[in-house]
C-alpha cells in the first residue's frame, strides 16, 4: 500500500509540476510579447468532425474537442483544434458523429452483478420465452454437469410475447440433470426438481407459508424468503468473480457509461468486493466506481459500520475506485419498513447522526410516498443538529414522490436516486395505485423545477436492465417495455435535461460535479462517441443506441467499429 500510495503521490507531483511549467512558458511569452496559446504543450488527443455536446451552462455544441493529461484542455471548430495538434497528438476523425459526456449511472448493484456475471444466465432483450430457453440451453451445455443454472433477475415476463413466465416444465426442457434457479425482482423464484432436492424443500412447509403452484412451479413470498434462498446459492470462485466483474464492466463501457454509483444491497457480503479490487490494484477498471456499504447485521449497524469505518474515512481512493458513505440499507428497522415504530426511528437516527458526525454521504432505500414522512422525519431532527445539505444525503427510488416531500428534501439539500424500474413494473403499480397516479409517477419535472439534485440510473440488474438508453428513452415517452403509455406529458423532461440527470446531475452525488459531467476545459475526459445522435433519432430508437468509443480520464476503454482499432488494451 505505501509503494501505492508512493507512486499515487509521485503522479500527482508529476502533473503539478507540468502544470506550473504550462504557467512559467506563458508567463514567460506574455512577458516578451508573443502571443501565449489556449496551453502551452500540444494536445494528446484530438476528436475532430463530431459533434460535441458540452451540457455546458450555455449548451453550447461545437465540432471538434482536445485533451491533454487526461481532461478536456478546449473545445472549439475543426480548424481551432487542429492548430493545437503536436508530432505525437493522436487525432480521432469522428465522422460527424454526437459525443456526450460520460454517462453516468446513479444507482447501480454493478459490484454484485459483475461478481455473479460469469456464472449466471441473462434474459436482457429475450422476446419470447423461446429464446430465454434457448439461452438456458446453452449454459446447460457449456457449464460441469451438476453445476446450477441461476436467473437472478433483470427481466419481466412482459418483455415476452407471450406475457408469461416460463414454467418448470418449459425449463426441465433444456436443463437436463442440472438444478435451476430463477428469479422475478424480489416477489418470486422458480426452482426445479432437483433445485429443490439440493436446497432441502420437499414440501410446501418448507417455504414457511410461500405459495406454491403446482402448475408453474413458482414460489411467491416475501423478499425476506428469496435473499435467503438466493444466498444459499453456491458462488463464483475468485477467478469467476474477476472475469464477471470484467465482463459486466465492460458491457456498461459499451453502453457509454464511465462511471457508477454502488449503494451495496441484497446478497453482497464484505469478502465478495475482493474480485472489484483486484481489478482496481491492476489498473485494469474501465469506468470510475463510487461505492457505499450497507449494514450487515440487524441490531449491530452501527457497531458495524464504525468498525468497517475505522480505517475507511469518507472519501478514502481515488479517481477510479472511492469510497462514498453508507447505505442503501441503513438500518434494517427502517428498510422497506412501512409502518415503522418509534425504536425503529431512533435506532436510525443514532447511525444517521454518526454518518453525519463523521462527514459521510448517506443514501436510503425507500419506496413509497405514504411512508416517506417517517425517513424526512429523522433527517430533519439530524439536520437540526448538524446540517447536511454539504453531505449529498440521498433518497432511492420513492417513485411516487409527492410535491411536499420533494420541498421537504429541498430544503434539506436531500437528492433523489431516480431509476427506470416502472419501465418493467408499471402494471402492477397502476393494478394497486390506479392509472391517475401514474401519470404523475415518477416526478421527475416537478423535481427538476424544484431544483432538487437527481440522479439518472438504472438500479440494475435484479430488477431492471443496466441499458442506460432504455432508461432515457422512458423518461421521454414514459411508455413500459410492452408499450403502455404512463406518464403524463407535465413530467417529461426535455432530451437535454434528461440527459443532464445521467451526466452531471449523477455527478453530484458522487461529490464529482465540478469535475465530471460535462465536456468543458478542466474536467476529466469521461465521453462516449454514439453511434446514433441522441438529439435526433426518432424516439423509438433511443433505446437502441450505444457507444461506438468510450473514454475514462481520455484512455480507450471501449471501440467497435469504425474505431475498434483505438482499443490496443482495456483499463486504466
Amino acid at each position: 500500500m505505501r509503494d501505492e500510495s508512493h507512486a499515487v503521490w509521485h503522479h500527482r507531483d508529476m502533473r503539478l509540476n507540468k502544470s506550473l511549467a504550462r504557467c512559467c512558458v506563458a508567463l514567460a511569452m506574455v512577458m516578451f510579447g508573443f502571443a501565449a496559446p489556449a496551453w502551452a504543450n500540444p494536445a494528446d488527443i484530438l476528436l475532430v468532425n463530431g459533434k460535441i455536446i458540452t451540457l455546458d451552462a450555455t449548451s453550447s455544441v461545437h465540432g471538434a474537442l482536445a485533451i491533454e493529461g487526461g481532461r478536456i484542455a478546449a473545445t472549439g471548430s475543426n480548424e481551432a483544434m487542429r492548430k493545437q495538434a503536436g508530432p505525437a497528438t493522436k487525432i480521432i476523425d469522428l465522422g460527424g458523429r454526437t459525443v456526450i459526456p460520460g454517462l453516468i449511472d446513479s444507482h447501480i448493484h454493478a459490484i454484485r452483478a459483475g461478481f455473479r456475471y460469469a456464472t449466471e444466465v441473462h434474459w436482457d432483450g429475450a422476446t419470447d420465452i423461446k429464446e430465454a430457453m434457448e439461452r438456458l440451453r446453452v449454459a446447460a451445455a457449456q457449464t460441469k454437469p451438476g453445476s446450477w443454472l441461476i436467473v437472478a433477475g433483470g427481466w419481466t415476463a412482459r418483455q415476452f410475447r407471450e406475457l408469461r413466465r416460463p414454467t418448470e416444465t418449459e425449463i426441465n426442457v433444456v436443463a437436463g440433470e442440472h438444478p435451476v434457479y430463477i428469479q422475478l425482482f424480489y416477489g418470486s423464484m422458480l426452482l426445479n426438481a432437483r433445485g429443490r432436492e439440493l436446497l432441502g424443500i420437499g414440501s410446501e412447509e418448507d417455504l414457511l407459508g410461500a405459495k406454491y403452484d403446482r402448475d408453474t412451479g413458482w414460489i411467491t413470498g416475501p423478499a425476506s424468503l428469496i435473499t435467503s434462498t438466493y444466498a444459499r446459492l453456491p458462488k463464483p470462485d475468485m477467478d469467476q468473480a474477476i472475469d464477471g466483474t470484467r465482463r459486466f464492466l465492460r458491457e456498461l463501457s459499451g453502453l457509454g457509461i464511465t462511471g457508477v454509483i454502488d449503494p451495496g444491497g441484497h446478497n453482497l457480503d464484505p469478502e465478495d468486493y475482493a474480485a472489484l479490487f483486484a481489478l482496481w490494484r491492476e489498473h485494469a477498471l474501465p469506468l470510475r466506481v463510487v461505492y457505499s456499504i450497507c449494514a450487515q447485521r440487524p441490531g449491530k449497524e452501527l457497531e458495524d459500520f464504525q468498525a468497517f469505518t475505522r480505517f475507511l474515512p469518507m472519501g478514502t481512493g481515488d479517481d477510479w475506485l472511492r469510497f462514498n458513505g453508507i447505505g442503501e440499507t441503513v438500518t434494517f428497522g427502517m428498510y422497506n419498513n412501512e409502518t415503522p415504530t418509534e425504536a425503529n426511528k431512533e435506532e436510525f437516527y443514532r447511525v444517521a447522526r454518526w454518518a453525519a458526525s463523521q462527514g459521510m454521504t448517506l443514501t436510503v432505500h425507500w419506496n413509497n410516498e405514504a411512508s416517506v414522512h417517517h425517513l424526512l422525519d429523522v433527517f430533519e431532527r439530524v439536520n437540526r443538529e448538524i446540517p447536511l445539505a454539504k453531505l449529498r444525503w440521498s433518497i432511492a427510488h420513492l417513485h411516487d414522490a409527492s410535491d411536499s416531500s420533494l420541498q421537504r428534501m429541498k430544503a434539506l439539500g436531500v437528492g433523489w436516486l431516480m431509476q427506470d424500474g416502472l419501465y418493467f413494473a408499471a402494471p402492477s403499480y397502476i393494478a394497486e395505485r390506479g392509472p391517475d397516479q401514474m401519470s404523475h409517477t415518477p416526478p421527475i419535472v416537478s423535481a427538476l423545477k424544484l431544483e432538487i439534485p437527481v440522479g439518472g440510473g438504472t438500479d440494475a440488474n435484479r430488477v431492471m436492465v443496466p441499458n442506460p438508453f432504455v432508461s432515457l428513452r422512458w423518461m421521454l415517452d414514459g411508455r413500459t417495455v410492452d408499450g403502455i403509455a404512463t406518464r403524463g406529458p407535465q413530467e417529461i423532461p426535455s432530451r437535454e435535461a434528461a440527459l443532464r440527470l445521467y451526466t452531471i446531475g449523477s455527478a453530484w452525488f458522487a461529490h464529482d460535479d465540478n469535475r465530471r459531467g460535462r465536456l468543458m476545459p478542466g474536467m476529466l475526459a469521461d465521453l462516449a462517441v454514439l453511434s446514433d445522435d441522441y438529439f435526433s433519432v426518432e424516439l423509438s430508437r433511443v433505446a437502441q443506441i450505444h457507444s461506438v468509443l468510450t473514454m475514462v480520464g481520455g484512455k480507450v476503454v471501449f471501440a467497435a467499429a469504425p474505431f475498434a482499432e483505438l482499443e490496443a488494451g482495456r483499463g486504466q
